[in-house]
């Protein structure tokens, strides 16, 4: 049921996935579907839990075996074709706080970090930056993703062209991070 909804958020948008268009998409009564979910908060869950673990699967297999730019740009390509491919469940994400450290949604979001943590070992990025370059990755590739899932990209530039514009930008910002070429340091307020 839950791939179902996710299936479904996929193709309505998030925002309008409903207990009730779920029920009739399934063919069964509203009520029937409390018997596999607490309500529609706890499918919303299930679906980002799901969606979170699809997205490490999808970002964690194909950075296997790269490094540096080669893996950056695995990472890349992967997010942003699963938030293309399934823009609903992953809207679902943005936001869950995780109940525990058990969560599923938490577990998987582990493995995605971890995933993108592995990306950045190429860069062999200090680990007081890290974290930025962490923030940093998931803001562009996000962003784009998302804006693109919206048709939110409207002139006449290459899309694929302006995404491997990103990765380049990305990877000669993260080498100028190895190689001291920006500070480490916070910025002064």
């Amino acid at each position: 049921m839950v791939a179902a909804g996710a299936a479904l958020a996929d193709e309505v948008g998030f925002a309008h996935l409903t207990m009730g268009l779920l029920a009739q998409r399934l063919g069964v009564r509203t009520p029937s579907l409390y018997k596999h979910v607490g309500g529609q908060d706890d499918l919303n869950r299930r679906i980002a839990a799901l969606a979170m673990s699809e997205a490490a699967d999808a970002v964690g297999g194909a950075v296997q075996g790269y490094a540096g730019r080669d893996a950056l740009a695995a990472a890349a390509r992967a997010f942003r074709a699963f938030v293309l491919g399934h823009p609903g469940r992953y809207a679902a994400t943005i936001g869950v706080e995780p109940a525990d450290r058990d969560d599923p949604m938490a577990v998987a979001a582990r493995r995605l970090l971890g995933a993108f943590t592995a990306v950045l070992r190429g860069y062999e990025i200090a680990e007081p930056d890290v974290d930025h370059a962490l923030r940093m990755l998931r803001s562009l590739c996000h962003g784009f993703a998302t804006l693109q899932a919206a048709d939110g990209f409207q002139w006449s530039a290459d899309i694929d062209e302006s995404f491997e514009w990103l990765i380049t930008f990305a990877d000669r910002g993260l080498r100028a991070v190895r190689t001291g070429d920006v500070s480490s340091a916070a910025p002064s307020p």
